[in-house]
């Protein structure tokens, strides 16, 4: 077998391969019930977001219209979305990532991050890292934080909470994205919250 023939062989398996992961990444998006933001996530577990182009729908759509103007951390209630946004940065979407939230939700407007905690203990008894608190409203603080043992809003229980009784405004990222959201969100950072 000469090497043209290998050679071949190899770019017509990469086309395949290429052909197949674009069909399903096309399919996922069906799947989910249309458009949604997303952050991807490396297989060394690097956040990444994916760059637009020309040709193809970017893969982190823009923050909602609602969600004002500026340096902020944009949270979406209704999709239960956060997007880091930086207008003096090329994308200004940093990042954007599904969140758990807890048992009550803060009322949409316009908040500072008022205090931020490296560790402590979520209100469901797991080990939290990157605490990020914005809001105080009827006894409910309401921050961002990720679990320690690597539960995911993908794989966490659907309250982050011991108690089903607890009013609790943590809101649950995955440890890589809360990492994002620490490095980008120092205190008096603006957080935006949008229904």
């Amino acid at each position: 077998m000469g090497p043209g023939v290998v050679v071949t062989g190899l770019t017509l398996g990469a086309l395949a391969v290429v052909s197949l992961l674009a069909f399903q990444a096309n399919g996922a998006q069906d799947r989910a019930g249309g458009a949604k933001p997303a952050a991807t996530t490396a297989a060394a577990g690097t956040p990444t977001t994916a760059a637009p182009s020309a040709s193809a729908t970017p893969t982190v759509p823009p923050p909602p219209v609602t969600s004002g103007t500026g340096p902020r951390v944009v949270y979406s209630v209704s999709s239960h979305y956060v997007w880091l946004v930086d207008p003096k940065k090329t994308p200004q979407v940093a990042a954007a990532f599904q969140v758990l939230p807890g048992t009550v939700e803060p009322t949409p407007g316009s908040y500072a991050v008022y205090s931020r905690t490296p560790t402590g203990v979520g209100t469901d008894g797991r080990q939290i890292e990157h605490v990020v608190r914005f809001a105080q409203q009827n006894g409910v603080v309401f921050g961002f934080s990720a679990a320690v043992d690597g539960t995911t809003p993908a794989t966490g229980p659907k309250t982050p909470t011991a108690d089903p009784k607890a009013k609790t405004g943590g809101i649950r990222s995955g440890r890589a994205e809360g990492q994002l959201l620490w490095d980008f969100a120092p205190k008096d950072t603006k957080v935006v919250v949008v229904a």
